[in-house]
């Protein structure tokens, strides 16, 4: 039942984002003690039973929570959602938390920018002039005079790529889908894809490592129960805003637990693109209010 609990909701997206934050600290380092295939595989495992459990309690059997009317396009979601983890667990790697999250917070304006050509939605000037400050913002962070313009930078951007259009297309099969079977295939799905990848580059995880990994699935579950009753409790546009907390809460594992260091341009940049997308939820609230 959805119930108008703004305050409570604030708070569990604030701790949604706080989990989300050390889980990626912890995805980090164990991808470096393995790989990232084998930490999202076995991640993988543990979500799908998460999600059978959630499905099973709020459709009453599997079959109830399989059914749908398109089924390439749930398998498709859950299929895209699984690569960009690892596409984005990568980027955690070779960049770390705090680069990565900077270039990575740029996708709720890819949503933006793509929600006229996907969802057939009307973009405004003022959406637009926002969408243009934050990609002038990831400039600044990618500018080729700093550390971050290599390569490498364009992982996280093809990470924000992925989670904006899968984003989209959680709202184009929430026409015919309800919340919890788009769920069940985004974690049934993603566990098959990421152990046909896995499986191929398994490493056994040793001594400690296996415990962090423990932490890290059980976080993720518990991660997903918060972020699911904030939307439960308030509405998506009061406790949206505050999704950029784990923004701030990546940065400051990667600066106080790896060591990373934040840069002027990575900074300002930053600023520019939370601004830009902070606008562009306001502005859709505004649209909706009218």
């Amino acid at each position: 039942m959805i119930q108008n609990e703004t305050r409570y909701g604030v708070w569990l997206m604030v701790l949604t984002t706080f989990i989300f934050a050390t889980q990626d600290g912890l995805s980090r380092y164990l991808a470096e003690a393995t790989n990232t295939t084998t930490i999202v595989m076995i991640r993988y495992w543990f979500f799908a039973f998460f999600v059978i459990a959630i499905a099973r309690r709020q459709k009453g059997s599997i079959r109830a929570a399989t059914a749908t009317r398109q089924p390439i396009l749930q398998a498709f979601r859950g299929a895209l959602l699984a690569c960009e983890i690892i596409v984005m667990v990568l980027a955690f790697v070779y960049l770390g938390l705090v680069e990565s999250h900077a270039v990575f917070a740029v996708y709720p304006l890819l949503i933006g920018a793509l929600s006229g050509p996907v969802l057939g939605e009307h973009v405004g000037w003022r959406r637009w002039t926002a969408i243009a400050v934050g990609f002038v913002g990831v400039l600044i962070v990618l500018q080729p005079d700093s550390g971050v313009f290599s390569p490498y930078a364009a992982i996280p951007f093809v990470a924000a790529l992925m989670f904006a259009v899968y984003g989209l297309l959680n709202r184009y099969v929430a026409r015919q889908d309800d919340a919890a079977t788009s769920f069940f295939w985004t974690g049934t799905v993603g566990a098959v894809v990421t152990t046909g990848i896995g499986i191929f580059f398994w490493e056994p995880l040793v001594g400690w490592d296996w415990g962090l990994m423990a932490i890290l699935c059980v976080t993720g579950a518990a991660g997903h129960f918060c972020m699911i009753k904030a939307y439960e409790v308030a509405e998506a546009s009061a406790i949206q805003p505050f999704a950029y907390l784990q923004l701030v809460f990546a940065t400051a594992i990667g600066l106080f637990v790896f060591g990373e260091t934040l840069r002027l341009n990575v900074a300002v940049g930053t600023l520019l693109i939370v601004a830009a997308g902070l606008f562009t939820l306001w502005r859709e609230k505004v649209k909706k209010a009218a």
